[in-house]
């Protein structure tokens, strides 16, 4: 492994990635992108098509997270290019950051208000297998891929890297609340498990936002 790089930081010296770490990382993160992409637009239209067929806020909410998912791992692809452009990447991170937590806000909104409407309105979800075994799938892979993209946002030295990691992770916890509301439904018939659970996606999607929203840079390692 290439021996680290030493940067003035101050008054004094910080020790970060050399240049062959941090293109390695670059390198790691786009394949981690491309898999992200690859799982969550299948995820996404199963999903949705499930959610839709069964009447689930629940199981739609976790597609349209699906879908969330691809576009911050869209947007992360495009800080990466940026840096291998222009090089130092603190203003293309900052609105890269900005933009993920955005689009947590959106689909807060959204599970939300279809929620309180199937729980005002007492609308009865069908049981779904595969929403319960598509939970169950995400929850098992989602964790795995979290850590791995959080381990390379301090070496990117990317807020933005950081929001996409805690979107995948926010996944897994999603896919956990999902598992437990879409099971007691299909097992004991308890259909406000699913808006209930639809409205935990909401406060965890909320608190994501803002906290992506709130994220201060992390030290800006590709600029010496």
């Amino acid at each position: 492994m290439a021996a680290p790089d030493l940067h003035a930081h101050g008054s004094g010296i910080s020790l970060g990635p050399s240049r062959d770490q941090r293109d390695a990382a670059v390198a790691r993160a786009r394949r981690l992108n491309a898999a992200t992409i690859g799982w969550n637009s299948v995820e996404g239209v199963v999903a949705v098509t499930a959610g839709i067929a069964a009447g689930s806020v629940s199981l739609v909410g976790f597609g349209f997270d699906s879908a969330i998912e691809v576009s911050a791992a869209l947007i992360l692809t495009w800080r990466l290019a940026q840096e291998r452009k222009d090089g130092c990447t603190q203003q293309s991170d900052r609105r890269a950051t900005k933009a993920i937590a955005i689009s947590f806000v959106v689909l807060a909104t959204y599970v939300a208000i279809e929620a309180i409407r199937d729980l005002a309105t007492s609308a009865e979800p069908e049981a779904s297998v595969l929403g319960v075994v598509l939970a169950a799938v995400s929850l098992a892979v989602m964790p795995f891929l979290a850590r791995a993209k959080a381990r390379l946002a301090p070496i990117l030295g990317s807020t933005a890297a950081a929001a996409d990691a805690a979107q995948t992770n926010l996944c897994a916890l999603l896919s956990a609340v999902l598992l437990v509301g879409l099971s007691a439904n299909w097992l004991f018939g308890w259909w406000w498990a699913d808006p209930v659970a639809g409205l935990g996606i909401a406060v965890l999607a909320s608190a994501e936002a803002r906290r992506a929203w709130r994220a201060e840079a992390l030290e800006d390692t590709c600029c010496a």
